[in-house]
């Protein structure tokens, strides 16, 4: 009688999945530190640099409540805001991109292109050229304009086998309606109104203001811990709904929270720095590339979110003979990548 027994993994087996894992992991705190490294060096230049560039002396002894003579007023008022913008709404972007390429299962599936900043964008300006509120309500408007954006993309888009494809093919085409919206809305605002909406269209960090950081601090502070707390769960998701209810995810109740806290984000960031073109879009498969497969991948494309913004403007404004918004730099960048990903996908017969 032969008693049969179950193969066990060898010992240089498990020794090298643990090491490619401990690869991974060193190649992720690696790329998160340069990139951090990164955002201080884009964030330094930022404030140092302009038609007087203060030495790093000045801008220490601004940020340290120091009276500088010229420094203290164009530091801390003109460029701080502007640095801080930046970075606060770069990682909004990027985690709220990444989030959903990744529910989804799809890198054209950001907020940007499936029609929820058109959302957020077409509030804004309803707000900005034919209500006159301030920034708080418009904040508010673009959010709630953005969550409703989402629910009737995905009502319409649900059943079927098909639903991230089908989600995107509606989102572009209701992002589509909502920039007709947002080009009446123009068509009717008072003239005095066009040169403003005009620049918070292309996506700018131009006119930044302190008063305006406190709202989009709190949305990165409390929904980004939020989303990178559930990040297992998305991975989970990843896999499909029957796999992750298999590996004990609350399949609907983590999609929703998930979904809510990237669409505040991409909405807070839309209302305050405009619709900045491609950067939800670029970061999550950029991060993606640069920790490599079998990790997680929200903080990194947080930080690339970050490091893509300020590094535009910083293009913008120094590299050419004229000054261009930071949407115009990142709008160069995004749209070739995707049409690249538009002419794979058709390849391919589809992408679900």
């Amino acid at each position: 009688m032969t008693v049969s027994t179950l193969a066990l993994p060898a010992p240089a087996s498990v020794d090298l999945v643990r090491t490619g894992r401990q690869r991974r992991v060193r190649r992720r705190r690696i790329a998160m530190a340069v990139m951090a490294v990164l955002i201080m060096v884009f964030f330094g230049a930022m404030l140092m640099l302009g038609r007087t560039i203060y030495p790093a002396s000045d801008v220490i002894a601004v940020l340290t409540g120091d009276q500088v003579t010229g420094a203290s007023f164009t530091v801390g008022t003109l460029r701080l805001p502007r640095a801080l913008t930046a970075v606060l709404a770069g990682i909004a972007f990027g985690v709220a991109g990444a989030t959903f390429q990744t529910l989804l299962r799809n890198p054209l599936a950001s907020p940007d292109v499936i029609g929820i900043s058109s959302g957020a964008s077409a509030a804004a300006i309803l707000s900005i050229v034919i209500l006159h509120w301030g920034s708080t309500a418009t904040m508010g408007l673009a959010l709630a304009a953005g969550i409703l954006t989402a629910l009737i993309i995905y009502l319409a888009a649900r059943g079927g086998d098909s639903t991230g494809g089908r989600l995107i093919l509606i989102g572009i085409g209701v992002g589509a309606m909502l920039d007709a919206v947002v080009a009446f809305l123009l068509v009717r605002a008072a003239v005095y109104d066009l040169s403003v909406a005009a620049r918070w269209m292309t996506g700018s960090l131009n006119g930044s203001r302190m008063a305006d950081i406190p709202a989009l601090a709190v949305a990165v502070i409390v929904l980004v811990p939020i989303v990178l707390v559930l990040q297992r769960n998305l991975g989970a998701l990843e896999l499909g709904d029957a796999s992750a209810t298999a590996l004990g995810v609350r399949v609907d109740r983590t999609r929703m929270v998930l979904v809510v806290a990237a669409v505040a984000l991409v909405c807070v960031a839309t209302a305050t720095t405009g619709p900045i073109a491609f950067v939800a879009f670029l970061a999550g498969p950029i991060a993606a590339r640069i920790v490599g497969p079998g990790v997680p991948v929200i903080a990194p494309a947080a930080l690339t979110g970050a490091c893509l913004v300020m590094a535009a403007d910083l293009i913008g404004q120094f590299a050419f003979d004229m000054k261009f918004p930071v949407g115009v730099i990142t709008g160069i960048l995004g749209a070739p990548y995707l049409i690249y990903l538009l002419t794979r996908t058709a390849r391919r017969g589809g992408s679900s």
